[in-house]
């Protein structure tokens, strides 16, 4: 069979016989195309594959912090946000307060889920997870800000009136001029 000849068989078959049957050996004088090097198809698998691990790792790094970097956005959001809800008890302040609160809190508590993608042995996590809950607690902060600004937090003695015994009257006798 002649080479890259299609041969048709029985039916609708084709076959393409791809093996090489000529005679003379492959042509090393043939110079390589601009940009290839023989030498770096050469090189060991366990660099290329370190190479290819540490590239993984410094990838998996830049995308922590991102990821750790990500609620200061929704700091901004939430305080434009906040700012647009005015200072008066109604329910839209309320919600956007309540939203405020929630989504920092949920994302403290699901810390581990979100770096968990980029868990590995070269990557440093530390930092990046002290940074996401750090900004996450500074939301928080701005949700508890606000709720102060409504005036919806027990700040001043008469909010706590109601809890407090009444006050026992105590009389006092003179008995008379000094």
């Amino acid at each position: 069979m002649d080479k890259g000849k299609a041969v048709m068989g029985m039916g609708r078959r084709w076959a393409v016989d791809f093996t090489d049957n000529s005679t003379s050996p492959p042509s090393r004088d043939i110079p390589d195309p601009l940009g290839f090097t023989r030498a770096s198809q050469d090189q060991d698998d366990s660099t290329l594959s370190r190479e290819k691990k540490n590239a993984e790792a410094n990838w998996k790094s830049q995308k922590a912090w991102e990821v750790a970097q990500a609620p200061f956005k929704n700091l901004m959001m939430m305080g434009f946000m906040m700012w647009m809800a005015g200072s008066t008890v109604h329910l839209f302040s309320i919600g956007i307060t309540v939203s405020a609160l929630w989504q920092p809190v949920s994302a403290l508590q699901g810390v581990g889920k979100v770096f968990e993608p980029y868990k590995d042995s070269k990557v440093d996590l530390l930092g990046p997870k002290l940074v996401f809950i750090a900004l996450n607690l500074v939301g928080l902060g701005l949700g508890v800000w606000k709720l102060n600004t409504l005036g919806l937090l027990p700040t001043h003695a008469s909010d706590w009136v109601s809890s407090l015994p009444p006050a026992q009257e105590v009389e006092y006798s003179g008995g008379g001029f000094l």
